[in-house]
């Protein structure tokens, strides 16, 4: 559908986890420099950049300033000419002293069934809330939006992240934020504008997105 057509009133954020790491499901490396993606991410971050680049009318990509978000959507940026605007809406969360700490260790701990059943009782020690890393997410997609309306927009971030502001659009509970599962370069678009926001996916492949926007393009 032509630019002509498009709803100036709402814009569609495509938020996109970054590709896998080296400590994937290992270790929580938060906002510790000098993580880069695999291969495997490479591969995944090329891969999701072809498959949004059916769409033909992204105007702006943004990412956290973490190196392996970088890393994502710069592939994605290039192929629709465009750079990447780092915004540190988007940066993961601060996970305070638990940041490098090993999973299989962090799972021992009493706060761990805090973090799966009740987190917006929890703060990470000497970091950030949930309700914070919430709060955070959805004012820096809402300001991202409120300035692309008519236009569709992708935002490169974090799984919890990700899964915060999700939660936040779905109208659920915080403590339910982990029953959503984002994979590493999963793309998960989003409707807002006037009136309530749109899920339109979660966790989808980037080759789903061009159809599941249909005539939102």
């Amino acid at each position: 559908m032509s630019s002509k057509k498009r709803d100036k009133s709402v814009s569609i954020i495509i938020l996109v986890r970054h590709g896998h790491t080296p400590t994937t499901g290992k270790i929580l490396p938060g906002r510790a420099k000098g993580l880069h993606l695999s291969e495997l991410g490479k591969e995944q971050a090329s891969k999701v950049a072809t498959n949004l680049s059916m769409l033909d009318n992204v105007t702006a990509v943004y990412a956290s300033p973490m190196e392996r978000t970088l890393e994502t959507a710069k592939p994605i940026a290039s192929a629709f000419g465009l750079k990447v605007q780092r915004n540190r809406g988007l940066i993961e969360a601060d996970f305070g002293k638990w940041t490098g700490r090993k999973l299989s260790d962090l799972r021992k701990l009493s706060d761990w069934e805090i973090v799966q059943k009740n987190p917006s009782l929890f703060r990470f020690p000497d970091g950030e809330s949930f309700i914070e890393i919430q709060s955070r997410m959805v004012e820096t997609i809402t300001r991202i939006s409120d300035k692309h309306r008519g236009e569709i927009v992708i935002a490169v971030s974090h799984a919890d992240t990700i899964k915060a502001f999700l939660t936040a659009m779905l109208g659920t509970p915080l403590d339910l934020f982990q029953r959503l599962h984002i994979s590493p370069c999963s793309v998960s678009p989003v409707i807002l504008g006037n009136g309530s926001p749109f899920v339109l996916a979660v966790n989808a492949s980037g080759a789903n997105i061009p159809s599941l926007l249909g005539g939102n393009q």
